[in-house]
């Protein structure tokens, strides 16, 4: 009768699983190994490195205090529940949306992810949404959602199939939310284009980005996740596109964000603005020139006005 209890509490993770699970490399893992002494792994009987749950759990923390401005060679001694305070006490504290009429509790939200009533939190969202706009929504709702999703994930108050069934929900919330608004015109502009760089697999981002442009009267344009640099500039050009805009959410390599970004700027025209966003710490502390980075979405409707402005 113990024997789910204690398959779980033996269960590893391989270090490709825990990368993908932590947003972590492969080689930060193992410098950390060997500077400061943890992550501590097991070895399985191939002598590959195996993962013990609870240190996957610490390192999830330690990534996110990170993605805050907290630096690792502090963070990997320090014990697990001071690591949760810390991140308690950073973390933005839940919040409720300031919109008119009944306001939607978000705590409430992450009660039904966690009961697993995807339809009831549906419901919720859609009410919300078609109650507040969905510019308001984007912003007021989801955005701080996101943030309580995230840090409930990390302290391990969530599994990952709830965040997933969430993020699916919001997929096709604001997917039927961006069928309904008027089709742009060709001659619409400007021309945005929206992707990730490969090694980013999150979409999400986009979908927000792209319900905010269409409602400033951009014409975009889609690839969805992980597009090649070259079919980027590709695309941009078969669409002739004025704007090309990434999202990236923290789980790559900083060097490859830099070096993809480069690249990129390198094979678009001049005249093609680059405009990057998300959660990556990366995008603020190693500027590339000639790339324009967000810090919120909020960024979208002044810089649209001061495209627009600038080849009036």
């Amino acid at each position: 009768m113990n024997e789910p209890a204690r398959s779980l509490k033996s269960l590893t993770l391989s270090i490709a699983a825990a990368e993908r699970d932590t947003g972590l490399t492969k080689d930060t893992l193992r410098v950390w190994e060997r500077r400061y002494g943890f992550p501590r792994p097991d070895r399985d009987g191939g002598g590959e490195r195996a993962y013990p749950l609870e240190q996957v759990e610490k390192l999830r923390v330690v990534k996110r205090l990170m993605d805050a401005g907290h630096r690792p060679g502090r963070l990997v001694s320090m014990p697990i529940e001071e690591l949760v305070r810390l991140s308690e006490s950073t973390g933005d504290a839940p919040r409720r949306s300031a919109g008119s009429g009944p306001l939607l509790d978000l705590k409430a939200c992450l009660a039904l992810m966690r009961s697993h009533d995807v339809d009831a939190l549906r419901r919720q969202l859609l009410q919300t949404q078609m109650r507040m706009g969905l510019a308001r929504f984007v912003i007021e709702v989801v955005m701080p959602l996101n943030t309580m999703v995230g840090d409930a994930w990390m302290r391990g108050q969530m599994e990952i199939f709830e965040e997933h069934a969430y993020i699916e929900c919001l997929h096709g919330l604001l997917r039927q939310a961006l069928a309904g608004l008027p089709e742009a015109a060709p001659l619409d502009r400007p021309r945005v284009l929206l992707t990730t760089l490969p090694g980013e697999p999150h979409g999400l981002g986009l979908l927000l980005a792209q319900a905010l442009l269409a409602l400033e009267g951009a014409r975009v344009v889609s690839l969805g996740v992980q597009t090649p640099v070259w079919d980027i500039s590709l695309a941009a050009a078969a669409h002739r596109s004025d704007i090309v805009a990434l999202g990236f959410t923290g789980c790559m390599n900083p060097n490859q964000v830099v070096d993809g970004l480069s690249e990129l700027r390198s094979k678009l025209p001049p005249a093609v603005e680059l405009w990057v966003g998300g959660s990556a710490p990366v995008l603020h502390r190693r500027t590339v020139d000639g790339v324009m980075a967000f810090s919120s979405l909020e960024d979208i409707r002044p810089q649209i006005e001061r495209w627009r402005h600038g080849s009036g």
